[in-house]
């Protein structure tokens, strides 16, 4: 079984990155022949399945509870718990958000499984691996049918492939947008209610949350369909203003590469990549960008690659479709002439 952690939010909301890992689970317990199952944790989840089952779910597990809303760890790691020992899933996603971070760990040190933090893809396939036997010899032994989860590792140097193959479930967080999200048209799925009472004691609610503050994203940078992004080859924070009359006259929004954002050029909620957001414009736009894995991460899936940059041979242009060579203070000054010309 696949097993999808559905994280809720305001006005009983389903997180997008909750329904992404619906679909993603879809495809792997489709390629493991098994079912996909997903738990709803909250208060007043009445017809909270209208968001959940459009994404391919066999099952559903409801926990509603006046106490369940907001999020504290305790409840929800001892509802998790508990229901993973008696359903005994295979695999689970949860989403790499502060709640994911929090409960992920939380379940996976209570089962003693692994678990991957930030994935950037998920796959079913098989490997072989030499263990140590109980005479103290490495023999060659065969896995069937293991959650490759994939991650950038060592800063981002390399692309590293981690397995569980003797431990259950096998877990592993994915951050917002890395994952597509698809409707499974005309699904039918098994709604269950549980009792909570019987998963929670008293003591799981000593945390009380007493005040909550709510704060929108200034910016929507997963849901712009053009993105020009700026990285340290931008030069300076004065350089980012180009971008920024660039973005204005193609209706796009501006995003940023870690360099840029840890050298002070522009705000962190900008930042694209595996430590900032992951989005999938139609265009994307990477201006003085090299390329670095972590940044790609978080771009990869663009439907069109643009790289501007005075290095023909950076990285980027690897994955770009269209390569600009030049500097970026010579460019955009021209692209924005040709476009406001029109």
């Amino acid at each position: 079984m696949v097993f999808v952690y559905i994280e809720i939010g305001e006005n009983n909301r389903v997180a997008e990155v909750s329904q992404e890992l619906l679909t993603k689970g879809r495809e792997l317990a489709d390629d493991l022949h098994t079912s996909l199952e997903c738990v709803c944790i909250g208060t007043g989840l009445v017809g909270i399945e209208n968001q959940i089952v459009p994404y391919g779910p066999d099952k559903i597990h409801v926990f509603d509870d006046g106490r369940l809303f907001p999020y504290t760890t305790l409840p929800h790691a001892a509802i998790m718990v508990q229901l993973f020992k008696e359903i005994q899933p295979q695999i689970c996603l949860m989403g790499a958000t502060v709640i994911g971070r929090d409960l992920g760990p939380r379940v996976s040190s209570a089962l003693n499984s692994g678990l991957t933090a930030d994935c950037t893809s998920l796959e079913i396939s098989d490997f072989d691996m030499k263990v140590k036997n109980e005479n103290g010899d490495f023999e060659e032994r065969h896995y069937e049918n293991q959650l490759m989860q994939i991650r950038p590792a060592f800063g981002g140097s390399i692309i590293a492939t981690i397995v569980n193959p003797e431990h259950r479930p096998q877990m592993a967080t994915v951050r917002d947008g890395v994952m597509a999200k698809k409707v499974v048209a005309n699904h039918k799925c098994e709604i269950v209610r549980h009792d909570v009472n019987q998963y929670v004691d008293d003591a799981d609610f000593i945390v009380k949350v007493l005040e909550r503050h709510v704060e929108v994203a200034k910016h929507n940078l997963k849901g712009a369909n053009i993105i020009v992004a700026g990285g340290y080859g931008v030069g300076s924070k004065e350089g980012f203003n180009l971008l920024f009359d660039f973005a204005k006259e193609i209706h796009a929004e501006v995003g940023a590469s870690r360099a840029a954002v840890d050298a002070g050029w522009i705000d962190h909620d900008r930042q694209i990549g595996q430590t900032g957001v992951t989005v999938r414009p139609k265009v994307y736009i990477a201006c003085g960008i090299s390329g670095a894995i972590q940044h790609v991460a978080g771009m990869k899936e663009s439907g069109i690659i643009v790289s501007i940059n005075n290095d023909p041979d950076a990285p980027i242009s690897q994955i770009a479709d269209y390569k600009i060579v030049g500097n970026v203070e010579d460019v955009l000054p021209k692209l924005i002439k040709a476009f406001s010309a029109k």
